[in-house]
């Protein structure tokens, strides 16, 4: 006798005929509204001792307030207030939503123990990115699958390779500079929404860099037109199936748009270094490692050596675009507020810039001159620790993860690691909700918090742009604070925090721009 018959025959032992009778009577009794009652009465039960047990001792409601949808409103319209104070209710929290559970995390070395944990945890979006960025995109690689590929990828960011970058993306923010002070001043100068117009020129300063001249002022202006597309089909709560005219289904058509453009230009880049071109931009770089690899036999270059294809550029590229668009058009939102509102703070910009120029300020920008602007680094890295443009970074827990000695996360779980509270650690950083761009000078204690910098992440799936971020924001907040003067106008939303993927004002920044003679001051329409 198998093991299967003997448990049929114990059953059957235990449950007797009469009985097993007297259930099928009852059933069959029961009207289908009753079916559907006690069938719905069931699924609220489980679902409330599924978030009772994944919950444990950790923070977070008692029961699920709305069974089923839990919190489900409330993430339509996420608040910043209401992320803060989720951190603040303890060191682990948790949320349910339908079918996902959410533990967040809030201190430091809980969320550093995440970024790190590759064994038990891997990075996701939310379910329907894989069907946007598609499913073999190598952002959604795990182990040494992901090392790999990023190997491959860390040679396009590197200081060197940045400032190859540089002279294209110096015309883009020429470009800009003037469309500013015309968009201005086709409004006569009165206070204007530059939300979208950040959002423009950030899309059209990465384009610029991944693709070079590949890809054409059109194209920029189309991808840069409808990103926001992908940005809110993206959105953490979104129906997961792509159903025609939804959030969803605009987000997947501009992807596959864009990475329709970006297969071109990685044809154009090819033949441009086969023909011994050197590289401009992102793209260059890749096909240069690429083409020079082929003669080389070390480990390194045999992981290079590998032909990847145009459609496997366009998705690396889109993906880069992914990362880097919401969070330097947050980034950039708050630095041109910020300066605003703080004259001495652009002064001392102003002052800095003119003198790694040599006092020449039509000397184009190099990568020596972006080092040695100290200051300028400091107010972008304080603006970067007082508004982090990314608040939390999900993850998925391949296995029971013991996050605590007291809490095992649950396979399955969605595992956010936050990052706003170790940059707002007032034992680190004095004064934390002031903007203070000393801070950062060499030796200080910030400046010696490296486990607190979580800006970027950290382990082995930290940011691969931060250098880029840093050399590109230099060069932006330098030109213009040389040859424009804006105006920025405060409301009581200014420094309200409005969350959409990363974080923008909540008055979408009024601004106004006027050309300025950088060695007078004079202001000119």
């Amino acid at each position: 006798m198998n093991a299967t018959e003997s448990a049929f025959n114990a059953a059957s032992t235990a449950a007797s005929p009469s009985a097993i009778n007297s259930a099928i009577t009852y059933v069959q009794g029961m009207s289908a509204v009753q079916i559907c009652i006690t069938l719905l009465c069931v699924v609220l039960v489980w679902d409330q001792v599924s978030y009772i047990q994944k919950k444990g001792s950790i923070a977070g409601p008692r029961f699920k307030i709305y069974p089923i949808i839990g919190p489900f409103l409330e993430s339509l319209d996420p608040k910043f207030e209401e992320y803060k104070a989720k951190w603040d209710s303890g060191a682990l929290s948790c949320v349910s939503i339908f079918h996902k559970f959410v533990v967040i995390s809030s201190t430091r070395d809980i969320s550093r123990k995440i970024f790190q944990a590759t064994k038990y945890v891997k990075p996701c979006v939310v379910d329907v990115a894989v069907k946007i960025l598609r499913p073999q995109n190598w952002v959604f690689l795990d182990g040494k699958a992901h090392t790999d590929y990023r190997k491959s990828l860390n040679g396009l960011f590197t200081r060197t390779a940045l400032a190859q970058y540089l002279p294209s993306m110096e015309d883009v923010i020429d470009k800009y500079m003037e469309k500013f002070v015309d968009y201005s001043k086709d409004h006569d100068y009165k206070p204007t929404i530059y939300f979208h117009e950040m959002r423009e020129i950030l899309c059209a300063l990465s384009l610029r860099a991944f693709c070079g001249n590949y890809i054409t002022e059109d194209q920029i202006r189309k991808v840069a037109d409808d990103y926001y597309l992908v940005t809110a089909a993206l959105e953490l709560v979104n129906f997961p199936i792509i159903i025609p005219f939804t959030k969803t289904w605009y987000g997947k058509r501009t992807a596959d748009m864009a990475m329709r453009i970006f297969e071109d230009c990685a044809q154009q880049a090819k033949d441009h270094i086969a023909k011994g071109g050197e590289p401009i931009c992102v793209m260059d770089a890749w096909c240069k490692l690429m083409h020079d690899a082929k003669n080389k036999n070390d480990e390194d270059s045999r992981l290079l050596h590998r032909e990847f294809s145009n459609k496997e550029i366009s998705e690396a590229i889109f993906t880069m675009l992914f990362a880097s668009q919401d969070a330097s058009s947050s980034l950039a939102c708050w630095l041109f507020q910020i300066v605003a509102d703080r004259p001495d703070v652009l002064a001392k910009i102003r002052e800095e810039q003119l003198e790694v120029r040599g006092g020449d300020p039509n000397k184009r920008v190099d990568l020596d001159m972006i080092n040695n602007m100290t200051y300028t680094n400091m107010v972008i890295k304080e603006t970067l620790r007082y508004r982090p443009p990314v608040l939390m970074v999900p993850y998925v827990v391949k296995q029971n993860f013991p996050v605590t000695p007291n809490y095992t996360a649950p396979k399955g779980a969605m595992l956010i690691p936050t990052l706003y509270p170790s940059l707002h650690d007032p034992e680190v950083y004095e004064n934390p909700d002031d903007f203070i761009p000393e801070r950062w000078v060499e030796g200080s204690k910030a400046s010696e918090a490296k486990k607190n910098w979580l800006v970027f992440g950290c382990g082995p799936h930290v940011c691969l742009g931060q250098t880029y971020v840093m050399i590109l924001f230099a060069a932006l907040i330098g030109k213009f604070s040389l040859f424009t003067e804006w105006e920025h106008t405060v409301t009581p939303l200014s420094e309200k925090i409005k969350v959409f993927a990363t974080i923008f004002p909540k008055d979408d920044l009024l601004l106004t721009f006027k050309k300025r003679d950088p060695l007078t001051g004079k202001l000119s329409e």
